[in-house]
């Protein structure tokens, strides 16, 4: 029976978060992305070397491109560990980060930015 709890336990913690998205923007900040990113200088291929391929890719009516980076990390709230009242008030609070790139039509970043965010989801009912 121990030795069960200890699984259970074990598969909880590591139930408790997840993440999704470009892994290379979790440690980023506009600041970090900044010394790696110049407007007017870098181009796609510096860009894509330092983040790789872009989570979403569009253009404007005047053609330029955009090139989308996402990223976040889920971390289960404590209340959804507990039996029964876990599956009605759990939850997750979710660190959101997003990079958009946009690039002239010679392919040089014209400009960016980098948002982060900080967002509670809810299970059950809400009010």
């Amino acid at each position: 029976m121990k030795k069960f709890i200890a699984m259970f336990m074990a598969a909880a913690v590591l139930a408790g978060c997840a993440s999704s998205g470009n892994q290379i923007l979790k440690g980023e900040t506009a600041e970090t992305v900044s010394t790696k990113i110049t407007k007017g200088v870098s181009t796609k291929d510096n860009v894509r070397k330092a983040y790789g391929d872009p989570t979403n890719t569009s253009f404007t009516d005047g053609g330029n491109e955009i090139w989308t980076y996402n990223y976040a990390h889920a971390t289960a709230t404590a209340v959804s560990y507990v039996p029964i009242v876990g599956l009605f008030a759990g939850g997750a609070d979710v660190d959101k980060k997003q990079l958009v790139i946009l690039f002239d039509k010679a392919g040089v970043v014209s400009n960016f930015t980098m948002q982060a965010s900080k967002e509670e989801l809810k299970r059950g009912t809400t009010e």
